[in-house]
């Protein structure tokens, strides 16, 4: 039996890559899953991450509790998914973390990276997907639950650029393995530009 491919879906906050993913693992027929998150570990630290009061949390605190989540979530769900042979589309892995923690908020992106690499016991995706739009088209699609925004939306554009411009880096450093797709359109739209790409990504692969 076949390795399945494992897909990774990366991009700011409203960027849409969320729906995108989904529309994916649909598709394809694939685990779906997301980071933080999925898995009960997952969704507890999730929850703590992301909640305003967390705000104040140390940085490199923050850093370390997502890795905690990643180990945690690829030894039990995305390795026997792989192993098994099926397709696995996360919403988010490691390179959100130098996207947001290196890139928008200063920690070294070596030792993120580094760190990152332990963390996930060395797998990273086959295909990364970065769906990438402006960060104002991104905060008015945010708009209509500003009330309910995590922390991260409540640092500010200036923050969304740093991690716009991050990921678009890590993205032109390794070429092989990301693909930019332009999140602005309709969700059908940009689903037709994801599935161009991945169905280039799978066919490779035969």
């Amino acid at each position: 039996m076949s390795r399945g491919a494992f897909i990774a879906f990366e991009g700011g906050d409203g960027s849409g890559k969320s729906t995108q993913a989904a529309l994916a693992a649909e598709r394809w027929d694939a685990v779906l899953t997301r980071q933080a998150g999925g898995t009960p570990l997952g969704e507890q630290i999730r929850a703590l991450t992301l909640h305003p009061d967390s705000a104040d949390l140390s940085l490199r605190a923050e850093a370390l509790l997502y890795m905690a989540d990643r180990a945690e979530h690829v030894d039990r769900l995305v390795m026997p998914a792989l192993e098994a042979g099926r397709h696995v589309v996360t919403d988010r892995y490691a390179y959100s973390s130098l996207a947001y923690q290196g890139y928008g908020r200063g920690l070294d992106i070596t030792e993120l990276r580094h760190i990152s690499d332990w963390a996930v016991a060395g797998l990273w995706p086959d295909l990364v997907v970065l769906i990438d739009v402006p960060v104002e088209v991104g905060a008015r699609r945010l708009a209509h639950r500003a009330n309910e925004a995590d922390h991260y939306e409540a640092l500010g554009l200036d923050l969304q650029h740093r991690v716009r411009g991050g990921y678009r880096e890590l993205a032109s450093a390794d070429p092989g393995r990301w693909r930019v797709v332009d999140g602005v359109g309709s969700i059908d739209e940009v689903a037709g530009r994801t599935r161009f790409v991945i169905e280039a990504f799978l066919a490779g692969r035969e």
